[in-house]
């Protein structure tokens, strides 16, 4: 193992994962700005565009579980949620294992809606740069998931 590979101390890390968290910043914010400077896609927000695709990944959910998964508040979620169900893009149903809290399933429009707006996203997601290998994304990946799990215990709500 060279020096490289050793795990970094508590405060050269913190460094280099503030580096990370402006970056992640930075991509979000730029990445938006180009997929909403593509053709719009049904009206769709962001934020109804993460619960789609969270209905179409996982099947009928509840809006805390979305929340928690999403790390954002119920509240939110809700607001996300009505929009889609006004959309006709997912529709409130009975939950046999909650009576206060819905299942909300994704609708065949709302699964065409994300459909078309994974589309469009794997199209811009093609034109990453850099000759990147399958060894560093899965080394990013890991990076990221280790950062959100630090926050894992943090109330969204």
């Amino acid at each position: 193992m060279n020096d490289d590979d050793a795990p970094l101390p508590p405060d050269a890390l913190g460094h280099h994962v503030s580096e990370v968290f402006d970056l992640i910043g930075a991509v979000y914010r730029r990445g938006l700005r180009k997929v909403e400077q593509g053709e719009q896609v049904e009206g769709v927000s962001v934020g109804v565009r993460s619960v789609l695709g969270l209905l179409r990944r996982h099947g009928a959910m509840t809006v805390p579980q979305m929340g928690r998964i999403m790390a954002l508040s119920r509240q939110f979620v809700q607001r996300m949620v009505n929009d889609a169900v006004a959309e006709g893009w997912a529709e409130v149903t009975p939950n046999p294992a909650h009576q206060r809290s819905s299942l909300i399933r994704i609708t065949a429009a709302g699964e065409a809606v994300i459909d078309a707006i994974l589309a469009r996203e794997h199209a811009l997601n093609r034109q990453v740069g850099g000759d990147l290998t399958d060894a560093e994304l899965r080394a990013c990946k890991r990076v990221l998931k280790e950062m959100l799990r630090t926050f894992d215990h943090v109330d969204m709500d």
